[in-house]
């Protein structure tokens, strides 16, 4: 649950950036405190819909690329890219206080900002929930600073995790298990 909130909260802060730069730098899309709104809004819609569509499209895609040419599959991987952004974006204005006026600045560049917006997202996200993890664990109380051991007070040895070997795991499926936390 940890992890969904963290990561939750990190794209809500940065998709509330990537729609106040779509709302001030491209004159056909408005929105004042619907941007705040629509941020929640696209932030849902990246999390929940932007990875169904993109599993169906590319289901698609792979049906299709036996037939194309490579220029082709690529063409149509862009295509679909595009469209997983368009859908996402016409959610977002459709769900929230945002107004568009125009073809090309209010529904063709926009979800280009979008993408952009995911791919600088992409580069950054392990960083942002690292440093929201830290935070979130400091303000719950979950990450208390250990006693330090000092040469007259020798460390306290933990106990090693209970594996109990007849629950019908692998030891594969206990480490991914482990890692999850």
């Amino acid at each position: 649950m940890k992890n969904w909130i963290v990561r939750f909260a990190t794209m809500l802060v940065f998709n509330i950036a990537v729609l106040l730069l779509i709302v001030l730098l491209v004159p056909g899309v408005r929105g004042t405190w619907g941007v705040l709104w629509g941020s929640v809004i696209l932030t849902l819609a990246t999390l929940w819909i932007k990875p169904l569509l993109t599993r169906v499209f590319t289901n698609h895609a792979q049906r299709k690329s036996a037939r194309m040419s490579r220029l082709g599959v690529k063409s149509l991987n862009a295509l679909f890219v595009f469209l997983v952004a368009l859908i996402v974006w016409v959610l977002t204005v459709f769900f929230s206080q945002i107004s568009v006026s125009g073809f090309f600045f209010g529904w063709v560049l926009p979800p280009i900002a979008l993408l952009i917006g995911w791919l600088v997202y992409d580069a950054v996200d392990d960083k942002l929930e690292a440093q929201a993890n830290r935070l979130y664990d400091s303000a719950t109380g979950a990450a208390r600073p250990e006693a330090p051991v000092t040469p007259t007070t020798p460390p306290v040895p933990t106990a090693p995790p209970r594996v109990l070997k007849d629950d019908g795991l692998t030891e594969e499926q206990r480490r991914m298990f482990d890692d999850l936390g």
